[in-house]
C-alpha cells in the first residue's frame, strides 16, 4: 500500500493527514484560524509542492507554498494573486488552485472570487489576470450563486496546454482552445430550471467539474439540479443523472486510472442541503453514467446531516484508488479500495471545505 497524503482545508486552518503502511496520522493544523478554500498537490517538479489558498480576517487572502510537505511555508512578499489597478477590482479568496499538465510543468492556475481566471508560470508564486475572461462580452450578466461570483473549476488538457475549461459560479462553463486567449461558452444541454430560460447560452449554476482518466475530452458535470456528462471536452453535455436518488450535489470526482468511473454525494436539494435520503452515500458510476451504486459500507448507516462541498470528495491516484470527502460535520472519510469500502479518518475538525490526496511514496 503506497504511503499517500491527504490534505484536508477546513474553515479554521488546514490539516495534514499521512497514510503510512496502512496507518492514518493527523498533524497539528496549519494556518490556524485562516479558512483554507484550494489546495493543489504539485508532483511535477524536482520536488512536491503544496499550494494552499489562506484566507485571514485579518491578514486577507493568499497563496501560500511548501516544497517539504508542509515542514515549512513560504509567502510571497508581494501579493501572489492581485487584480491590476485599472479593473478597480481586489481579490475576496482564491477558490481554486490548478497546476497544469506535464505539457507546461511551471503553469499553475487559480480561480478567483470576483470570477477570475489567474496565471503563474513560476509554480504559484505569483499570478497574472487572464484579461481575456475577465473582459469576456457576456461578463456584465453574469450573476453571483448562493457562495459568491467565482471562477471554481480549471481543467487543463494532459497533453495540450492551450486547451483550458473554466467553471464559474453562475455564469456556467467557458473554455479556451489557445491558451486563454479567446473563451467560448459551452454549455449546450445543461439546464437553469431557475431562470426563465431554461436552456440559455450562458448563467447555468455549475457547481463542480471532473476530467475522465480514460479520455481528455470526457468530462463530468455537478450542476445545481443535474449530473452530467461531455464527451467532446464541453462542446455538449447530456444528462446522467437517472438513477440518483437526487440529482443535486455540489461535488464530483474521477477515478484516476479506470475509464467511465466517476464518483458524487447528492444532497435532498438546494433548499434541503443534506445527504439525500439523510443517508450518507457516494454514489459510483463505471460505465459514465449509464447507471450508478451507493457505496456505503464503514458510513454512518444512520440518519446523516453531513453536507459534502465542491472540493471536498477527491480520488489520489493509487490503484487500487483511495477516494476520500471530508464534510461540515468536521468528518473526513476515506476508502482505499475504490469506494467499496470506508472508514473514519478524522472527526471533530472545523467545517471541511477542500479535500486533496496524492501518493507521495511505496
Amino acid at each position: 500500500m503506497a504511503d499517500v497524503l491527504l490534505t484536508v482545508g477546513t474553515r479554521k486552518g488546514l490539516f495534514l493527514g499521512r497514510r503510512t503502511g496502512g496507518r492514518w496520522e493527523f498533524g497539528e493544523p496549519h494556518f490556524n484560524a485562516q479558512a483554507v478554500y484550494a489546495v493543489a498537490i504539485d508532483r511535477r517538479g524536482p520536488r512536491t509542492r503544496l499550494l494552499v489558498s489562506g484566507d485571514s480576517a485579518h491578514w486577507g487572502p493568499s497563496v501560500f507554498h511548501s516544497d517539504d510537505l508542509g515542514a515549512t511555508w513560504t509567502e510571497p512578499t508581494a501579493p501572489p494573486v492581485k487584480f491590476p489597478a485599472d479593473t478597480g477590482t481586489s481579490l475576496e479568496r482564491v477558490w481554486q488552485l490548478h497546476p497544469a499538465g506535464p505539457a507546461a510543468p511551471d503553469v499553475v492556475y487559480a480561480g478567483t472570487e470576483p470570477a477570475a481566471l489567474f496565471r503563474s508560470e513560476d509554480r504559484g508564486e505569483s499570478f497574472t489576470l487572464v484579461r481575456p475572461l475577465w473582459e469576456h462580452p457576456t461578463r456584465s450578466r453574469w450573476e453571483p450563486g448562493g457562495g459568491g461570483e467565482a471562477v471554481h473549476t480549471v481543467i487543463t488538457d494532459p497533453t495540450d496546454p492551450d486547451l483550458v475549461t473554466v467553471a464559474v459560479s453562475t455564469a456556467g462553463v467557458f473554455r479556451s482552445r489557445d491558451g486563454g486567449a479567446s473563451w467560448d461558452p459551452s454549455n449546450s444541454g445543461v439546464s437553469a430550471v431557475f431562470l426563465p430560460d431554461p436552456d440559455p447560452e450562458f448563467g447555468q449554476c455549475v457547481h463542480k467539474i471532473a476530467q475522465d482518466a480514460g479520455d481528455a475530452d470526457r468530462l463530468y458535470l455537478q450542476n445545481h439540479w443535474g449530473v452530467y456528462r461531455s464527451d467532446d471536452a464541453g462542446a455538449r453535455w447530456t444528462d446522467i443523472g437517472s438513477g440518483l436518488p437526487s440529482d443535486f450535489g455540489f461535488a464530483v470526482a474521477a477515478h484516476p486510472h479506470r475509464p467511465d468511473t466517476a464518483y458524487v454525494f447528492p444532497l435532498n436539494a438546494d433548499s434541503d442541503r443534506v445527504p439525500a435520503e439523510r443517508r450518507c452515500r457516494v454514489f459510483r458510476t463505471r460505465d459514465a453514467g449509464a447507471a450508478w451504486e451507493p457505496l456505503s459500507s464503514g458510513l454512518p448507516s444512520g440518519e446523516h446531516f453531513g453536507t459534502v462541498l465542491r472540493d471536498a470528495l477527491c480520488t489520489d491516484d493509487d490503484d487500487p484508488a483511495g477516494v476520500y470527502f471530508g464534510n461540515r460535520n468536521g468528518e473526513v472519510y476515506g476508502s482505499d479500495d475504490d469506494g467499496d469500502t470506508w472508514r473514519l479518518l478524522a472527526s471533530h475538525l472545523p467545517d471541511v471545505l477542500c479535500v486533496r490526496a496524492a501518493v507521495i511514496g511505496h
